[in-house]
């Protein structure tokens, strides 16, 4: 077996055939196999029926479905739902279904149900636009039984107004599926956006998750299967001719500790095939290449989001929509080799039952026991994921489990506010109660381990003064990779003080850390940038590579020799295609906007400015940004104008009060100029950058006796 890895991160992995005579010693040769294909499900259950059989009717399965008698699941009887003064009304005419409800100018129009969207515990409905957006409506229907609260409409939004004119109501570009949601329910989807036209022509292959968009296009493996079949060599393809190979070649063996009642893996993981391509869907993250190879890193084709304020709590635990993969690379379980299919059968999607899965590898007679959880055998708190896994409600019915597989801290509740188990199921409970039963329980050992939890709190609330503890953390080996990132990206607002680190974090071998490194350096001086940087923009890993062009981008070219400038300039090149990729958001069109200002192409940044407002009037960053364009024209009056639009859009907004005070400050105008900084402090108390700017400001301009 060869591999040809960066760290421990497997970039292929080639098996060796198993009719090569065991006594040779040279390496089995293989037919060059032609690029794959996809083939489609049918191809493949002739031979995978146990595969399909698990498969069919499961979350994958129905990801996506045709409106149809036999799909939709909701009430489209004449049934009616009101939310904010805006009735929806859902019938069925012609074997067709309907919702009547308030279009993009606010009035109400029949709208035909083009797809289903998802099974449990809720279904959403697709409608198609002639632009070629299918857009998901945002009041959806529970699936769950009546008994649990289910079998009725709701809105996604329930206690909130979403009229026409917001960015989150159903027409918009936050419930646009060719973005939003496309690549995870299909297979094979190509998006296919015309910035010309702003319009889609999005394909997939196959409607659903069908077998392809995990194991990759089946074509030379269904060429492999035949030739083997008939006995014949004229497919003799490496590793069977899969696209990827999810399980390793050896498999593992789970063995049992009895000391410690854990099971441990009989060798290694070498690869992660299998929690990267579940990684691809099951993350927080976005899209820097819409040519995704089946095997490659996740961090190839996707930014993987950190655990940033507002996604994730200071201690890791999800917040926001974040999905499993961000948390499972914070445990031990990933550390010990435990990969997705280990706890779920892989075409089902499921988990053995109760704590079946637990057991698996830790001895129920030690965990599985009142000994090990203080709780009633029969109850909720033996479950071993209502301790180790709590839910958070995310659409407002779907209870999804953390996969950070933590052990409860009502400590750190205590320290830093982030939630723990015990205080989810005893919210009747004071801290003080709760923290006595634990150290009843467990003593004092647990609470008193240090935990990288209150380092990540303490760098969200000042990075500058938790400097050093973030930097001992990005040194620690022994901490997780997600985690040490983390703490790479809040060492952006210092990188002086933790420079060293992040010096050393650039040869991570995980990609994580070293994009997080490129990113917080990009601010630091050019000429640190220009020594340390350009080995980056050969990184084999696409999004590490593209970041550093684009941190090289500021750097001077005289400092970079002509060998590493074209290095840089690809991995710019490669930047600014990333950003292509999503010429349908504003995010995407004013990152190119800052570039374009930066390199000194006012007008093209500007006219990415006018793209993005284009796209999404209602968000203020695009205001900001084309007026910091406008300003380094020489145009303050047009600055002001726009800020001023801009308020008018988001009259709440910190960030362009902020910056029309700067405006203001720039044309003399002191009393407006306090007025707007002053309120931008108290629309965002804890903006520190905000609140020196307003100190200085009222010592340098406001009036004297």
């Amino acid at each position: 077996m060869s591999r040809n890895c960066y760290g421990f991160l497997v970039l292929s992995l080639v098996l060796g055939a198993t009719a090569c005579d065991p006594r040779s010693t040279s390496p089995p040769s293989y037919d060059p196999a032609p690029p794959p294909r996809f083939v489609g499900r049918q191809t493949c259950e002739g031979c995978h029926e146990t595969a399909t059989a698990n498969w069919r009717g499961s979350h994958h399965d129905r990801a996506m479905e045709l409106a149809a008698e036999a799909t939709v699941l909701g009430d489209f009887g004449g049934a009616t739902f009101t939310h904010f003064g805006v009735t929806s009304t859902f019938t069925k005419k012609d074997g067709k279904f309907f919702a009547r409800t308030d279009g993009p100018d606010g009035k109400l129009y029949d709208y035909e149900i083009a797809y289903t969207f998802g099974i449990d515990p809720l279904q959403q409905y697709l409608i198609r636009f002639p632009d070629g957006r299918l857009q998901a409506l945002n009041v959806c229907w529970d699936t769950r039984p009546k008994e649990q609260g289910g079998q009725r409409w709701f809105h996604l939004y329930p206690k909130e107004a979403v009229p026409f004119d917001d960015v989150l109501h159903w027409t918009g570009i936050y419930q646009n599926w060719n973005f939003m949601c496309s690549e995870c329910h299909s297979t094979d989807v190509k998006k296919r956006y015309d910035a010309v036209k702003n319009a889609y022509d999005t394909t997939w292959f196959e409607i659903d998750v069908s077998c392809e968009a995990c194991h990759g296009p089946g074509s030379n493996h269904d060429a492999w299967a035949h030739a083997r079949r008939a006995k014949a060599r004229t497919a003799n393809y490496a590793d069977l001719g899969l696209a990827v190979r999810l399980r390793e070649s050896e498999p593992a063996v789970w063995v049992m500790d009895p000391a410690t009642g854990i099971a441990k893996r009989d060798r290694k993981r070498v690869s992660r095939n299998e929690i990267e391509t579940c990684g691809r869907c099951h993350v927080r993250r976005g899209v820097v290449t819409e040519n995704y190879v089946h095997g490659r890193p996740l961090m190839d084709s996707h930014r993987v989001s950190l655990l940033e304020a507002g996604l994730y709590y200071a201690d890791g635990q999800i917040l926001d929509e974040d999905y499993e993969y961000g948390s499972f690379l914070q445990t031990k379980m990933f550390a010990a080799g435990v990969t997705c299919t280990d706890c779920h059968e892989p075409h089902s999607l499921k988990p053995l039952p109760g704590n079946g899965a637990c057991v698996k590898c830790h001895l129920p007679s030690k965990f599985d026991v009142p000994a090990h959880h203080h709780h009633k055998p029969d109850g909720k708190g033996a479950d071993c994921k209502a301790c180790h896994m709590p839910t958070t409600n995310y659409m407002v019915v779907h209870a999804r489990h953390d996969h950070g597989f933590r052990v409860p801290r009502p400590d750190l509740n205590a320290k830093i506010g982030t939630p723990d188990a015990c205080s989810k199921c005893h919210a009747d409970k004071p801290r003080s109660y709760l923290i006595e039963a634990y150290t009843k329980w467990w003593g004092t050992k647990r609470i008193s381990q240090p935990h990288w939890a209150t380092t990540i709190a303490a760098g969200r609330a000042d990075p500058v003064a938790a400097a050093s503890a973030l930097a001992a953390l990005i040194d620690d080996p022994e901490q997780p990779a997600i985690v040490r990132a983390t703490a790479v990206d809040l060492s952006e607002a210092s990188p002086q003080q933790a420079l060293p680190s992040l010096i050393g974090a650039l040869a991570d071998p995980d990609p994580l850390v070293r994009d997080a490194a490129v990113r917080a350096l990009s601010q630091s001086d050019p000429a640190i940038r220009a020594k340390v940087l350009p080995p980056l923009t050969l990184d084999p890993v696409r999004t590490v590579r593209i970041d550093a062009g684009r941190a090289l981008a500021g750097a001077p070219a005289a400092q970079l020799p002509p060998p590493q400038a074209r290095q840089a300039a690809d991995a710019l090149a490669e930047w600014r295609a990333s950003q292509n990729v999503d010429a349908d958001r504003p995010e995407a069109r004013l990152n190119l906007c800052a570039l374009d200002a930066e390199l000194g192409d006012l007008a093209t940044a500007e006219v990415e400015c006018h793209a993005a407002l284009k796209l999404a009037p209602g968000i203020p960053g695009p205001y900001v940004n084309l007026a910091d364009v406008q300003r380094a024209e020489g145009r303050e009056d047009a600055a002001r104008a726009t800020l001023r639009k801009g308020l008018d859009v988001a009259p709440d907004n910190p960030v362009l009060w902020h910056a029309l005070g700067l405006a203001l400050v720039r044309q003399h105008r002191p009393g407006e100029a306090l007025d707007a900084l002053k309120k931008a402090t108290t629309l965002d108390p804890g903006n520190r950058r905000f609140a020196e700017v307003y100190r200085i400001a009222q010592a340098e301009l406001a009036p004297r006796d």
